[in-house]
């Protein structure tokens, strides 16, 4: 059984950092693709980052580039998302995703089968 669980939200100032992680189970990280994405009040899911479960190739949507990174833990089947100098605009739910590791590369939510339950991430002075 696929599951998925997030943890590591929290409320923090503008210019802080969060980690979160992606712990999976049922499945081993190194045959699909693991993404993060994040949904704020009144918008629509976005892509924030993914990672290849192949070839630990990573891919950014521009809002992440140069602030988050994403890695992945094989011995622990956990997926972090690293966030430095979070911005009021990062606030939202974040949630973990899994998709066919040919989509790896492809921040598209409709391709991911499987989420987590998600981690409030609020960003705030």
């Amino acid at each position: 059984q696929v599951q998925l669980v997030e943890s590591g939200g929290g409320l923090v100032q503008p210019g802080e950092s969060l980690r979160l992680s992606c712990q999976a189970s049922g499945f081993t990280l190194d045959y699909y693709a693991i993404g993060w994405f994040r949904q704020a009040p009144g918008k629509e899911r976005e892509g924030v980052s993914c990672i290849s479960g192949r070839d630990g190739s990573t891919y950014y949507a521009d809002s992440a580039k140069g602030r988050f990174t994403i890695s992945r833990d094989d011995a622990k089947n956990t997926v972090y998302l690293q966030m430095n100098s979070l911005k009021p605009e990062d606030t939202a739910v974040y949630y973990c995703a899994v998709a066919a590791e040919y989509y790896s590369g492809n921040l598209a939510p409709v391709v991911y089968d499987y989420w987590g339950q998600g981690t409030q991430v609020t960003v705030s002075s």
